[in-house]
C-alpha cells in the first residue's frame, strides 16, 4: 500500500470532493483519481460513491478510514519523534562512581538543561564500581560514563575530566595520628600498618598499587571492599588505615587525614564512551558541552 496514496485517501474522505481534494494536496485531479482507483484495486472494494457533487465513502471506505488514520498518526508520532531527537532531544543514560554523585554529575546534569531549555532532555543515572559500569556500557545498558580509566584492552574513549585528591586516613588514637594534617606523609612510612583497601574491581586499586610500588612498599593488606565510604567507616573504627579519596565524609568521622607527600600521583575521573556504538545527538551534545568546559 503506497504510503502517498494513504494520505490521499484520508484527505479526500475528509473533503469529500476530488478537486478541492486535490487542490489541498498539491496534485492534479486525474492524479488523485488514479491513486483512489489503484487503492480499490488492490483492496478489492470501492472505498468511494458519488453523492450529488460530493464523493461520500462506502460502507468498506469508513472501515478503512479508521485503520488509515490510525497508521498515519502512528507513523507521524514517530517521525515527530525522530526529528525531536535529532535536533537533540532525548534520553541521556549516565553511569557514575559515586563520589561524582554527590555534586559533580548532578551540577554538569542542570547546568546542560539550563542551556537547552528548548529540548526535551531526559537523565537517568546509574551508581557503581567502575568494573561494574564498564561491563554496562559494553552491555549497551548506559551511553556515558565517568569513572576510573578503562583498560587498553575494551578499546573504549576515554578523556580526563576531574582530578580526584587522594589522601592517607588513619583513626585518632593510632601512632600516624600525631603527624600534623599540614606536613603530611609519605606511603613509606605507613609500611609496618595494616591496610584495608580497595578490591582488584575498583578502578583505583591500580592507582594505589602503582603508588606503593613506586615507593617500594608492600602493603600489609587486612581487609579489601569495594566502597570508599565503607572504608572509611572501618577505619574510624581502628581496623586499619586506608589510602583513599578525599571526601566530605571524611571530616565528620573520627579520623585524622593526611596528605600524601610521597610518591607523586595523578588521579583522574574519565568521561568514557564506546566509539562502536552510535551516539545519540542528545547523548553527543551532553558529551560535547562537557569537553567544551575548562574543570
Amino acid at each position: 500500500m503506497n504510503l502517498f496514496y494513504l494520505r490521499y485517501f484520508v484527505t479526500l474522505a475528509h473533503v469529500k470532493h476530488y478537486t478541492k481534494a486535490a487542490e489541498q494536496l498539491c496534485i492534479t485531479q486525474p492524479s488523485l483519481s488514479h491513486a483512489i482507483a489503484q487503492m480499490e484495486k488492490e483492496l478489492g472494494v470501492p472505498l468511494f460513491e458519488k453523492n450529488g457533487r460530493n464523493t461520500m465513502l462506502t460502507p468498506f471506505g469508513r472501515e478503512f478510514l479508521s485503520c488509515a488514520e490510525h497508521t498515519l498518526s502512528t507513523l507521524d508520532d514517530g517521525i515527530a519523534s525522530l526529528q525531536r531527537s535529532a535536533r537533540g532531544s532525548g534520553l541521556i543514560r549516565l553511569g557514575f562512581v559515586r563520589p561524582l554523585g554527590i555534586e559533580f554529575v548532578p551540577h554538569l546534569a542542570a547546568d546542560f538543561l539550563r542551556a537547552y531549555p528548548e529540548n526535551d532532555i531526559r537523565f537517568t543515572f546509574h551508581t557503581g564500581i567502575t568494573q561494574h559500569l564498564l561491563d554496562d556500557l559494553a552491555q549497551r545498558k548506559v551511553d556515558l560514563l565517568f569513572c576510573s580509566k578503562p583498560q587498553d584492552d575494551l578499546k573504549f574513549t576515554a578523556v580526563p575530566v576531574q582530578k580526584q585528591e587522594l589522601v592517607v586516613i588513619v583513626p585518632q588514637n593510632h601512632p600516624l595520628a600525631a603527624r600534623s594534617a599540614k606536613d603530611g606523609i609519605c606511603l613509606s612510612d605507613t609500611a609496618s600498618y595494616p591496610h584495608i583497601y580497595f578490591t582488584k574491581t575498583s578502578g583505583i586499586r591500580s592507582v594505589i598499587d602503582d603508588m606503593f610500588h613506586r615507593e617500594n612498599v608492600i602493603p600489609n593488606i587486612v581487609y579489601e571492599t569495594e566502597e570508599d565510604e565503607v572504608i572509611a567507616g572501618l577505619v574510624a573504627q581502628d581496623f586499619g588505615i586506608a589510602v583513599v579519596p578525599y571526601m566530605d565524609l571524611l571530616s565528620k568521622l573520627p579520623v585524622r587525614i593526611l596528605p600524601i607527600l610521597s610518591p607523586d600521583y595523578e588521579r583522574n575521573f574519565y568521561l568514557v564512551h564506546d566509539g562502536s556504538v552510535y551516539m545519540p545527538p542528545a547523548v553527543e551534545n551532553f558529551r560535547n558541552f562537557i569537553l567544551n568546559r575548562t574543570f
